[in-house]
């Protein structure tokens, strides 16, 4: 178990530096009309507009589960 654990986390540093290493690639070597088409205009943000938005989307599914189940729970309870 902790051979597994030591490889997702290796794996997960891996992916961070790959991802980091990218990002100041494409930063350092693409003009900046192409840069804000790749980044976005808040080029110095991506990564917390990006977990912004994985963490929107999470809650809207959830609250939407949310509603899904309670009508169904609200239906078999009135028959």
């Amino acid at each position: 178990m902790f051979k597994r654990i030591f490889w997702l986390g290796l794996g997960f540093a891996a992916g961070v530096i790959a991802v980091s290493k990218a990002t100041a690639y494409v930063k350092a070597n693409t003009p900046d009309a192409m840069r804000q088409f790749v980044l976005g205009p808040d080029q110095d943000h991506v990564t917390m507009r990006t977990l912004e938005g994985l963490v929107n989307e999470f809650n809207a599914t959830r609250r939407a589960r949310e509603a899904e189940l309670n009508r169904t729970y609200v239906e078999r309870a009135g028959r």
